[in-house]
């Protein structure tokens, strides 16, 4: 995630302009907001629109005058009852590595100064996060070997085992990486030198790489991983818990435990082997394995087949109930904190009917298995992370996990190719919610979008325009309901049956993306969603000039008055 709104902020944010229904409850989506010219900042436990962003029950209320962000862990799901919703903005992130010092230098093996070739960027070229990802190669697939000593210590022992294709003449190059001591790196199988630089782990290989050409580097590194945290961003990357840890990297926490390209436009695939204590177990992206137990250990097997973006990735080391049934043919495995257990069969349930129902909705489930975890960190937010969310601190309601898994579509399946666009994830994530309380009889995606738009121009529902919110709203109010918002306004313009055959071909984008990147085809644009190119293909499959509406309710300051 970014920096986020964590539950909190929902609550105190927003002000119903009209009374809430009966039915709402406090907090999550779903509930009304309260009367314009209201504080932000209300005593008690204030209700909300549906589909607004909801504080997940006993956060913190979000700091005076940052209507958009909330304390502790931002998250995703808006509007789920006493929900967290994503962080604003990554902006003062430390850069200090955690858990390790703060260089590292390994020994070089030949030179690499006399040979021909230019080292690839520190940076892939977002505009919000320029250190993020780095040019000058395409990763395919990452295969992570943990060993984890136990709670008592948090010590890991990683190997890291990296299989990428150069797309220049490469004789250096960067990965993302705040993790413990590295202790070595290989390219190709030959020492490699390193130096380390805030996120930079700095790799030069014995030999220049060719442009276009397969190699394999290999990262070990060896120490306790920690966790990234800051005032507005909360608590994410690895994390502690009483038991064992939990891996959460949105928007850019995973290098905190695994050497990446930490950005969404070069996703891969993963393997995870996890080695812990026999009492614990492991749960992570993907499709289980083998579990093997030698002596007081046991090492778990995960695999994640379809393209990933590295923000997405996790593992939950601890104690679970673990369910297993499917949705069709999908397998569902979830994953239980035991302080949650009285919540297990109900998030099964309700990740199975939602998930039927979104693939109704969106097009099939675009991955092998789903699922969920509910661990025990209380960062009261859920984090969208690939087949599997994980709800840290909180049973969900369903109007969370309908948001989380509306996000294996939109976010996961097909991803952003800049954070700018960020409202494309959380806009559809958040009209999946409405659309669910539609489906429900519970209310309309119209009244929705009246209630919210009944809130004065000045309101963090329509503050910043979120086609291009800035960094530090990256996941304020208005990228989830304007986004949504948005969408409903488009519906209306062009038409239920156009309107979800559109929300289908876009969400079909990333079928084809992770079956290029399965089949070891480079493809630099893989997976990379835009806003001007959801926009040509709206335009394309309606048939109509969308540009004044795109113009009114993405960009536009303030409130929009037409479309």
């Amino acid at each position: 995630m970014t920096a986020g709104l964590t539950a909190a902020t929902t609550a105190a944010a927003l002000l119903a302009a009209v009374p809430a229904p009966a039915s709402a409850t406090p907090g999550p989506a779903g509930t009304p907001q309260a009367a314009p010219g209201t504080p932000l900042a209300v005593p008690g436990r204030p209700q909300v629109v549906p589909g607004t962003p909801r504080a997940v029950p006993g956060a913190a209320a979000s700091p005076p005058g940052k209507p958009g962000a909330l304390v502790g862990k931002p998250n995703m799901a808006i509007g789920a009852p006493g929900g967290a919703q994503r962080r604003p903005d990554a902006a003062g992130l430390p850069s200090a590595l955690v858990g390790g010092p703060g260089a590292a230098i390994g020994t070089a093996v030949g030179s690499s100064s006399a040979a021909v070739g230019t080292p690839g960027s520190a940076g892939i070229g977002d505009a919000y996060y320029p250190a993020a990802g780095n040019g000058g190669y395409d990763v395919f697939h990452y295969d992570a070997a943990l060993d984890y000593a136990g709670r008592e210590t948090g010590k890991v022992d990683a190997t890291v085992t990296i299989t990428a294709m150069s797309t220049q003449q490469l004789s250096r190059f960067d990965l993302d990486f705040r993790g413990p001591q590295v202790t070595g790196i290989t390219v190709n199988g030959r020492p490699a030198s390193f130096t380390r630089s805030g996120q930079e782990l700095v790799v030069t290989p014995s030999a220049v790489i060719p442009s276009e050409t397969k190699f394999t580097t290999v990262v070990r590194y060896s120490g306790v991983p920690g966790p990234a945290s800051d005032g507005s961003l909360g608590t994410y990357g690895w994390v502690p818990t009483k038991d064992g840890a939990v891996a959460l990297g949105e928007p850019d926490g995973t290098p905190t435990w695994l050497p990446v390209n930490d950005h969404p436009r070069d996703k891969a695939t993963y393997a995870f082997h996890v080695t812990v204590p026999s009492d614990l177990q492991v749960v992570a992206n993907g499709t289980p394995g083998a579990s093997t137990r030698r002596g007081a250990k046991t090492t778990y097997e995960w695999t994640e087949t379809s393209a990933m973006a590295s923000y997405l990735a996790t593992i939950a080391i601890g104690k679970f109930q673990i369910r297993r049934t499917k949705a069709g043919k999908v397998p569902v495995i979830t994953a239980v904190d035991p302080k949650y257990a009285s919540s297990a069969r109900k998030l099964e349930r309700t990740t199975v009917a939602a998930l039927k129902w979104e693939a109704s909705q969106f097009g099939p489930y675009p991955f092998a298995t789903a699922g969920g975890t509910i661990d025990d960190p209380r960062l009261d937010y859920a984090l969208e992370t690939q087949e599997r969310p994980v709800y840290a601190g909180f049973a969900p309601d369903e109007t969370f996990v309908v948001h989380e898994l509306a996000h294996q579509w939109f976010g996961d399946a097909v991803s952003l190719h800049d954070w700018k666009d960020i409202w494309l994830n959380e806009g559809f994530a958040t009209y999946a919610e409405w659309l669910w309380a539609e489906h429900k009889g519970k209310d309309t995606t119209r009244r929705i979008f009246k209630k919210y738009y009944a809130q004065p121009a000045e309101s963090p529902v329509f503050n910043p325009p979120p086609g291009s919110p800035a960094r530090r709203d990256l996941f304020g109010f208005s990228v989830y309901i304007r986004g949504a918002m948005c969408l409903e306004a488009l519906r209306e313009r062009i038409g239920d049956a156009r309107f979800f055959k559109l929300v289908k071909a876009w969400a079909a984008r990333g079928w084809s993306a992770s079956a290029r990147k399965r089949s070891g085809t480079r493809s630099a644009k893989y997976g990379a969603a835009t806003t001007a190119g959801f926009i040509a293909l709206a335009e394309k499959m309606s048939g109509k000039s969308l540009d004044r509406l795109f113009q009114a309710w993405l960009y536009q300051k303030g409130k929009p008055k037409k479309w």
